[in-house]
């Protein structure tokens, strides 16, 4: 059987997480239309009776100051040369920008199993997409173009990552979806409607601490306790909305996606802290599970 990594590679807000969520056929990553929502590596595992494809999802490719930007790029760069076949998606919907040919010939250069997939094709207009696709023969990788949201050419996709992938065995067992925990996906869907719900900085001002996350012996029920650690006090304020309505209608949106992932019910607590620049401390950055001396 085929069985090998893949990473998936690109410039924030391509589509990645989208795309593996797709493949996999269950949410493995969080997704927004913000750029930094995926900060870590996720894995998202696609078993079937021939063959398994471990896919990566990576943090997007984003020019950004901080020590928090610094790990999320030096976690997608450490992914890509840990892996049997990278992935490199563009937004086929904003257009092939010089920016996103330049980057794709670097890995090209460093990284000779490489397939480049288009995005967002589904928003395109049909006379768009063969133009677009020329721009890739100069860098002379194979280009799939792909709708996720629409299930547009994944089959083709999945046909052209097969045959670069080596044969072996099983990398994890047939019921494994993901290598992440019940409690870090638990903090990723309380990211996840922050994003979602509040503008511009205060999201990415963000970091999450499951602090209690515990199943009750009798009746299917979790308790679980979250911190929101944010930058500034008036990013706390914002959070917190008037007389406490804006953290309430975020963590009941949260709460409704954790017991759907959990198939349980949730009681959920959430305080807001201040931490001013964590995403510039190394240690809180430790702290919050946001450095690993692998990609350093």
């Amino acid at each position: 059987m085929k069985s090998g990594t893949v990473a998936v590679i690109g410039r924030a807000n391509a589509g990645k997480s989208t795309l593996i969520n797709v493949l996999v056929g269950e949410k493995v990553s969080i997704v927004s239309p913000k750029p930094q929502t995926t900060r870590d590596r996720i894995l998202g595992i696609l078993t079937e009776k021939d063959y398994q494809i471990v896919f990566a999802d990576t943090p997007g490719l984003y020019k950004a100051d901080g020590a928090l930007n610094r790990f999320m790029q030096r976690t997608a760069d450490g992914t890509a040369k840990e892996v049997d076949l990278i992935l490199f998606v563009i937004d086929g919907h904003a257009g092939l920008k010089s920016e996103d040919l330049a980057i794709l010939k670097g890995y090209a250069d460093r990284f000779k199993n490489i397939v480049a997939v288009m995005t967002k094709t589904d928003i395109m207009p049909d006379s768009e997409i063969p133009m677009e696709l020329v721009k890739f023969s100069e860098i002379g990788v194979d280009v799939v173009p792909v709708s996720a949201r629409k299930g547009k050419n994944l089959k083709e996709l999945i046909k052209v990552i097969l045959a670069k992938l080596p044969e072996g065995e099983k990398l994890f067992t047939q019921d494994i979806i993901s290598d992440r925990s019940e409690r870090f996906m638990i903090s990723e869907i309380m990211r996840e409607k922050i994003l979602l719900k509040f503008d511009k900085e205060i999201p990415h001002g963000v970091a999450i601490l499951v602090n209690e996350f515990k199943k009750r012996p009798t009746g299917n029920l979790y308790d679980i306790s979250i911190d929101i650690v944010c930058e500034k006090p008036a990013h706390k304020a914002i959070l917190i909305g008037k007389q406490g309505s804006a953290i309430r209608e975020v963590s009941s949106f949260a709460r409704e996606d954790m017991e759907k992932f959990l198939s349980a019910k949730v009681f959920l607590t959430t305080y807001v802290k201040v931490k001013e620049d964590w995403r510039n401390s190394e240690s809180l950055l430790r702290e919050y599970g946001y450095s690993q001396k692998d990609y350093e």
